[in-house]
């Protein structure tokens, strides 16, 4: 990951980008397994489905989504790097859709990432005309307002301003945008909207601290953090087929 010191673009890495992403792919790990113990191997967690469970999934996606918005800039080759992604998303839905149908994934978080960046390769000339604190304040507000798209309204969790007309959720086209239909599932759906936005404030919060000529972060690598935030595409392809291999063998060594 390049930083900005300034005058000229540094190609050093930032250790603390590496490992705060590793960090959070750790968490993610952890709660994989757990919906793996929960859904498919029948373990009886209520606790899985408590609202503090529902913070810790939550705190994983938003640490994704806004890091990926923060290192857009940062990074070389942006189309190249938003077509591997979201050529991950299209595998990892062709993969759920041929081996578990019911608990198929489509339109994911890698899905959405990838969508972003290609996204961002035509709207970030435009998007560099608004000011930084416009961007990062306007982002925020849209993300928030649109918190609730998916599930017919505006509005933020438990506040719903405005009912959204049931014509806008008709097929998967619409889901990809934010509008799902009554019969799309999907075990893990990240569409545009709202996600988009909060991606958005991601690339206006860095804005902000380049414009300030701040190096953001620094600080020493963890070595295992740092690992496994450069390789993050390949740890989350990888992680689920690795967590079921080792729990299902885990289990059959105990008996269950």
């Amino acid at each position: 990951m390049r930083r900005y010191t300034g005058k000229k673009w540094d190609v050093r890495r930032w250790a603390a980008l590496d490992n705060l992403r590793g960090l959070t792919l750790l968490s993610m790990i952890a709660y994989h397994a757990c919906w793996d113990m929960v859904y498919l191997f029948g373990a009886d967690w209520g606790w899985y489905s408590s609202a503090a469970a529902c913070v810790w999934q939550q705190s994983i996606c938003w640490t994704f989504i806004l890091l990926s918005g923060f290192c857009f800039s940062l990074g070389s080759k942006p189309l190249r790097r938003g077509l591997e992604v979201f050529g991950g998303g299209l595998l990892v839905t062709a993969v759920t859709l041929l081996v578990m149908p019911a608990n198929r994934v489509v339109f994911g978080v890698l899905t959405l990432l990838g969508s972003c960046m290609l996204l961002m390769v035509p709207l970030e000339r435009f998007l560099n005309r608004l000011p930084a604190r416009v961007g990062l304040v306007g982002s925020a507000a849209l993300f928030f307002l649109l918190r609730n798209v998916n599930s017919g309204s505006l509005g933020f969790e438990g506040l719903r301003f405005f009912t959204l007309p049931p014509w806008l959720y008709r097929n998967l086209l619409t889901a990809f945008l934010g509008f799902p239909p009554e019969d799309f599932s999907s075990t893990d759906y990240f569409s545009l909207l709202p996600w988009f936005f909060l991606f958005l404030t991601g690339y206006f919060v860095n804005r902000l601290w380049r414009e300030r000529r701040r190096i953001p972060m620094g600080g020493a690598r963890v070595p295992v953090l740092s690992a496994l935030g450069r390789y993050s595409l390949l740890v989350y392809l990888l992680h689920q087929p690795v967590i079921y291999g080792l729990l299902w063998g885990l289990l059959r060594l105990n008996g269950t």
